[in-house]
This record gives C-alpha cells, sequence and structure tokens, in this order.
C-alpha cells in the first residue's frame, strides 16, 4: 500500500496528514498509524491526521495519537489541517469543519496566522491545588517557577499513570506565570507519552487556568519550547469560559510517499 503524505507543524508540533476526500485511507489500523508516526522507522510524527469530506462543512478532522489510537481534539493540529485544507485548494480566510469535539469555525490571516475556535468550556476543577478543564481534550494543569528547569516527562508521566488517570489518560501541564498575560507552557502529552514541543489544547487550558480579568475578554501570549501562541477568550459573571481563539503559526514541513507493507 502506497501512500502521500503531508507533514505539518504548528510551534513544533508536528502531525502526517493525508487527503482522504476520495476515502482512500479506510485501512488504515492502529499499527499502521503507530508505525508512519514512528520517528526511527516511519516519517515520525505528535500524530496523523485525515481530511474527510463531510456535507455541510469545508471538511472533518479525524486525528490520531501517535500510539496508533483515534483521539480527542488537537488545537495546533487543526490549525495545521485549515492551513493544509488552503494549500489543497480551499482559497477561503473563513473555514467551517467537524472534529471529534463538535464543529470549530477557523480564519487564516493575511500573515499565515491560523485562528481556531475551540469548545466553550464551563468551567475549572479544582484538584488538590491543581486544576482540571477539558478544551476539546482532558488537561490537568500544574502552577510550577522555573518550568525550563523542571523534570516535565517524569512528574508528568507520574500525573498521567496515577490511579486517578491512568485508565482515559490526561494531558499534563506545567505551567510558569511571568506576567498577568504572558505564560509559559510545557506539556506531556498522553498518546504521545512524552513532552512535546507544543500542544494546542493544552496551551489553550493553561491559558484559562491563568486568566487575569475576572470578567470580560482575555488575550494571554503563551510560550512553549516550538514557538509563541496567543489565546483569546471571554470570562462569563458565572465563571464560563467562550469564544476561545487559539492562534498561532502553522506550516508545511515537506510531502512525500511511504510505502506499507500489506
Amino acid at each position: 500500500m502506497k501512500i502521500h503524505f503531508y507533514k505539518y507543524q504548528g510551534t513544533g508540533n508536528d502531525f502526517i496528514i493525508l487527503d482522504n476526500r476520495n476515502w482512500s485511507y479506510t485501512s488504515l489500523t492502529m499499527d499502521r498509524v503507530k508505525f508512519l508516526c514512528d520517528r526511527r522507522f516511519g516519517i515520525g510524527a505528535d500524530g496523523l491526521m485525515l481530511l474527510n469530506q463531510k456535507s455541510g462543512f469545508d471538511f472533518e478532522m479525524k486525528y490520531y495519537n501517535a500510539d496508533g489510537r483515534e483521539s480527542s481534539m488537537c488545537g495546533n493540529g487543526g490549525r495545521s489541517m485549515v492551513k493544509f485544507a488552503y494549500h489543497l485548494g480551499m482559497r477561503k480566510r473563513e473555514f467551517l469543519f467537524s472534529a471529534v469535539d463538535g464543529i470549530h469555525a477557523a480564519e487564516i490571516d493575511d500573515d499565515g496566522t491560523v485562528s481556531l475556535k475551540m469548545v466553550d468550556v464551563p468551567d475549572i476543577h479544582d484538584y488538590h491545588g491543581d486544576f482540571i478543564l477539558d478544551t476539546g481534550s482532558p488537561h490537568y494543569v500544574k502552577i510550577v517557577s522555573d518550568v525550563m528547569d523542571y523534570d516535565v516527562f517524569h512528574k508528568g508521566m507520574d500525573i498521567r499513570y496515577s490511579s486517578d488517570f491512568a485508565k482515559e489518560g490526561i494531558n499534563v501541564n506545567f505551567v510558569e506565570q511571568k506576567k498577568n498575560d504572558e505564560i509559559i507552557v510545557r506539556t506531556y502529552e498522553r498518546g504521545v507519552e512524552d513532552e512535546t514541543l507544543s500542544c494546542g489544547t493544552g496551551v489553550t487550558a493553561s491559558a484559562l487556568v491563568c486568566y487575569h480579568n475576572d470578567v470580560g475578554y482575555n488575550d494571554v501570549t503563551v510560550i512553549t519550547k516550538g514557538g509563541k501562541l496567543v489565546v483569546e477568550f471571554d470570562r462569563t459573571p458565572e465563571g464560563a469560559f467562550q469564544n476561545i481563539w487559539l492562534c498561532g503559526p502553522a506550516e508545511k514541513v515537506y510531502e512525500g510517499d511511504i510505502e506499507l507493507a500489506p
């Protein structure tokens, strides 16, 4: 089986994307996805995505983690998929697509920045002084100092595989607050089972936890190891988060062909 693939990245969070509008890739097994995402034996990526046709939308996004399992929403993946659709010939500035967590709007600015509207978040839960919330994927947020010197891999693994989270898994974010409107985030991602250079839903979760305006508009700059993102949102008087946008770069890396064993 020969596959023509595209490689995209959003602040270092990298993805294999397959154009599946003709339903050419219906036989992608978990083992095949895992092989393709393997950085030594395959192409190498944090995840794999299919761009499918869906009536009433520009496309449908289907996302698989690097371990081969179909997963929840990926923010940087969604932004990369929008740029991929644009490069495929969908020459427009505003998009509407379907994903596992619902419907997403997206925009491409003149400078190439891709902004993705995330799902609303009704609340944030306290967990022994840390925070848990769902931004399309489940996230654990822990505030730390000197995050760039923090042992993200081992501390993240400890939380992800702790008794409360081992079965379903959770993404673990370690956050250092630099200013009211600027944070640094490092994330251990389930499914990848390692730190990634950036995680869109994790960046979003961390920004919501570190909001600076009790009510109204917030704009948080987020620094990751892979680059800079911006999260914009409104906080309601009831404490819910709405009109959440994840904004940043998304670029094509390369494309090629790979042969899969029968």
